[in-house]
């Protein structure tokens, strides 16, 4: 888990597990494994679920284009999500590995708020390694955000 800026952390599954309801984490699930989990539990859930401190997103990391129509919501509730959840916890953004979906969530948040540049999904890649290394998008989720980074940034507003 490494943190991309004030109590906002990137990480993977193991991450997650370590943080209990009791650690002061809100958890951004930005993968499919989570939100299967929790169909199991709760059955059919749409694509966004939230419940209390867990936002579980069906995010998959693919290697064709993500879907806009799709992904675009989810984006967004995850934007919003720690936006609300950074007033007064820290937040874990996951994904499986840490290398694509959650970091690609952290990148976003920060360029919405102005600490990475937000005009071109290069340059913010480009400063978003310095601070997380990690960072290795999927070919999907890098056509996604090409071709989606103007609504990412422009039209998610988290403040």
């Amino acid at each position: 888990m490494i943190e991309i800026y004030n109590n906002l952390y990137i990480g993977e599954d193991i991450d997650c597990e370590a943080c209990t309801s009791d650690s002061g984490f809100s958890i951004v699930h930005a993968c499919q494994s989570c939100h299967q989990r929790l169909v199991k539990i709760k059955g059919p859930l749409p694509y966004i679920y939230e419940d209390g401190s867990h936002l579980y997103l069906n995010l998959v990391d693919s290697p064709f284009e993500l879907p806009a129509d799709l992904t675009n919501p989810m984006f967004k509730s995850a934007i919003n999500f720690i936006y609300c959840e950074l007033q007064n916890k820290k937040v874990l953004v996951h994904c499986n590995f840490g290398y694509s979906r959650s970091p690609s969530i952290g990148m976003i948040y920060l360029a919405t708020i102005g600490i990475i540049p937000g005009n071109d999904f290069n340059a913010a890649a480009n400063e978003f390694v310095k601070l997380y290394p990690k960072y290795g998008p999927g070919t999907g989720i890098t056509l996604y955000l090409l071709r989606n980074w103007d609504f990412l940034t422009k039209e998610i507003i988290a403040i």
